[in-house]
């Protein structure tokens, strides 16, 4: 583990590898670098570099109300110069790929490609349409309930935990403990040392995310994009992904089936052969 000096803040930073960089974006908010474990074989051709956001896992310093786009991005290009990096690649899982919009809309000269995955370019998709979303696939009241209130943030620190053991199954292509396995499994992998921060997940639900969209900028980014997601994702869904897609120019569409929001975790294998051929072009 890194902890290194960024702006006002500790980000807590770990690279792996050789040769072009690539930094990953993790998802959550409220989650952290673990979670993208499975990126570290990208290494076998790559540098990567992983890290957490301000306000996440293990990075620290500033109140949670300092996690705004701006500060987010400017955090993630104080990486880049101080590893030394003239450009990178950016991967953006979920929330990590709204942060890696801003960046490519406020950075472009810093990115060389971006991949985009499980993500989306519009908050209404996860606060307002997966609760229903779910709804039509079978979920009971009670939990779509706590679909919503997660996404928007009405829910207690304390509360997190619980909240995500009971709405994990919407996460995954499979359910009961296999569902379960997809969703917590990184932990385990991880040793164990993930590290939560509900505050995050919180802010950015009653705050960061209220409203949020860069639907209409998409035209503006240039750099060759790979849009990346499941066929069962419930939070950006297909329609989401083909419509992020045919925005963005030169961009690429991929489908992962049999995969929910986390095609990293779930169809590891494929999801990293799409991200190792598009950053290899």
């Amino acid at each position: 583990m890194t902890m290194l000096s960024i702006r006002n803040i500790s980000l807590h930073v770990q690279t792996y590898g050789e040769g072009l960089p690539v930094v990953v974006m993790h998802g959550g908010p409220g989650a952290d670098l673990y979670s993208m474990l499975p990126l570290r074989r990208l290494s076998r051709r790559f540098t990567v570099v992983l890290y957490d956001h301000r306000c996440n896992g293990r990075s620290d310093g500033p109140p949670v109300e300092s996690m705004t786009w701006e500060n987010l991005t400017a955090d993630a290009d104080a990486l880049r110069r101080q590893l030394g990096f003239d450009r990178w690649a950016v991967v953006g899982h979920s929330f990590g790929g709204h942060v890696a919009l801003e960046y490519a809309l406020r950075y472009p000269e810093r990115l060389s490609r971006l991949v985009l995955l499980g993500s989306g370019g519009d908050s209404v998709w996860s606060q307002q349409n997966a609760a229903q979303l779910m709804a039509e696939r079978g979920f009971s009241e009670q939990k779509t309930e706590l679909l919503r209130r997660w996404f928007n943030g009405e829910f207690q620190p304390r509360e997190m935990a619980p909240i995500l053991l009971r709405i994990a199954s919407a996460y995954s292509h499979r359910s009961g403990i296999p569902a379960l396995w997809d969703t917590f499994g990184e932990i385990v992998r991880g040793g164990w040392r993930m590290k939560m921060q509900p505050e995050a997940l919180i802010f950015a639900g009653r705050h960061l995310l209220k409203g949020w969209t860069v639907m209409d900028r998409l035209r503006e980014i240039e750099a060759p994009t790979l849009v990346i997601a499941g066929r069962d994702d419930f939070i950006f869904p297909p329609e989401h992904q083909a419509d992020l897609a045919a925005r963005i120019p030169n961009a690429n569409l991929q489908i992962i089936e049999r995969a929910g929001h986390n095609p990293h975790t779930e169809r590891t294998s494929e999801c990293l052969s799409a991200i190792e051929t598009f950053l290899s072009e």
